[in-house]
């Protein structure tokens, strides 16, 4: 059964990752598929409260309860970030730089979709 636990914590890690790139990014794969725009605002209207307002993480949650039931270390206080992220993939004094580099490629990114809307506004959302 710790098996599954194990596993399950793997794919809450995975599945974190997969949110924060698409946070960044999700915009520029609308210019592709524009139907996914909502997909990304809404994406960025919950990243936005988790950082704002901090709204509980239901992943954090989820890897917190798998870890307990795998035998396995806590998370921080601050959770997936802290732990995964701050300190190893980038330096701890860097996440407010970061998060206003995500949001400057969301805007980005709103930007140039907006403006294609605009210059082809026949264009369908179905793609």
């Amino acid at each position: 059964m710790r098996d599954l636990y194990i596993m399950v914590v793997a794919a809450v890690v995975v599945a974190h990752f997969a949110f924060l790139v698409y946070l960044a990014s999700g915009g520029f794969l609308a210019l592709r598929w524009p139907r996914t725009i909502w997909l990304h605002v809404a994406a960025v209207l919950w990243g936005i409260g988790s950082v704002v307002l901090h709204f509980p993480c239901p992943l954090t949650w989820l890897e917190r309860w798998a870890r307990q039931h795998a035998g396995m270390g806590r998370l921080p206080p601050g959770g997936f970030i802290d732990h995964y992220l701050t300190g190893v993939l980038y330096a701890a004094g860097s996440v407010g730089v970061l998060q206003v580099l995500a949001f400057a490629a969301v805007c980005v990114s709103w930007i140039v979709f907006v403006a294609r809307r605009r210059r082809h506004p026949t264009a369908k959302l179905a793609k």
